[in-house]
């Protein structure tokens, strides 16, 4: 069972906006970095944004920046992902991930990631 549960996927219009969600069950996601990633059919998955652990500095991919949001509620021991301006190349299935050290961005790498969520499609087509 993933100790990551995403939410907040769907299907929206090019421009409208979603708020994914990442909770953890079992840990204290301060403790953590958390990124989110996002895999399209036929293509690797992609680093879509990092927020670091003690203190949340915040990363972004060029194709996102200016439209995307990382944000993390400790009290609620979750991650968000407000994703604003949305395009059809935005489609995808998106992942949150975990691990106890830094983002490393830009170099960051799903395989440095221990705890993942089960993902949550996110559609935007008109």
């Amino acid at each position: 069972q993933s100790q990551l549960v995403e939410s907040g996927g769907g299907l929206v219009q090019p421009g409208g906006s979603l708020k994914l969600s990442c909770a953890a069950s079992r840990f204290t996601l301060d403790y953590y970095s958390i990124a989110w990633f996002r895999q399209a059919p036929g293509k690797e998955r992609e680093g879509v944004s990092c927020i670091s652990r003690f203190g949340g500095s915040t990363n972004y991919a060029d194709s996102v920046k200016g439209r995307f949001t990382i944000s993390r509620d400790n009290d609620k021991n979750t991650v968000y992902l407000q994703m604003n301006s949305l395009k059809p190349e935005d489609t995808a299935v998106y992942y949150c991930a975990a691990r106890a050290a830094g983002c490393t961005w830009p170099r960051t790498r799903p395989a440095d990631f221990d705890s993942w969520g089960q993902g949550t499609q996110v559609t935007v087509s008109s």
